[in-house]
């Protein structure tokens, strides 16, 4: 699967749109990675259990809108985007979407 940024996929021509496809995921640390950061955030620096806790959300959001890119029959994503907001105290919901389409 081709994903890009862009609104085209470079040296190809897209055939068809099939609509728009997304990802989702809500995720919370757990109390211990929350004291760590909270410690963390005394001395400052790279709070790396939610660094980890974000790169594996954006990875599930991305498995899931390519899950449904694959079921529509697309080869390629363009206009790919991520999205982040907070849904609660200390969780955040990470969303994956774009434009799925067939190539020529």
């Amino acid at each position: 699967m081709i994903l890009c940024t862009t609104d085209t996929v470079p040296g190809r021509e897209i055939e068809a749109a099939l609509g728009l496809v997304r990802g989702s995921t809500v995720r919370a640390g757990h109390l211990g990675e929350d004291v760590n950061a909270w410690l963390k955030n005394l001395v400052g620096g790279e709070i790396h259990e939610y660094t980890k806790l974000l790169a594996q959300a954006r990875e599930e959001a991305l498995d899931r809108m390519l899950e449904e890119a694959r079921a529509r029959g697309a080869d390629a994503i363009v206009g790919l985007r991520f999205s982040g907001c907070e849904v609660a105290t200390g969780a955040a919901e990470f969303l994956a979407y774009g434009t799925a389409v067939k190539l020529r």
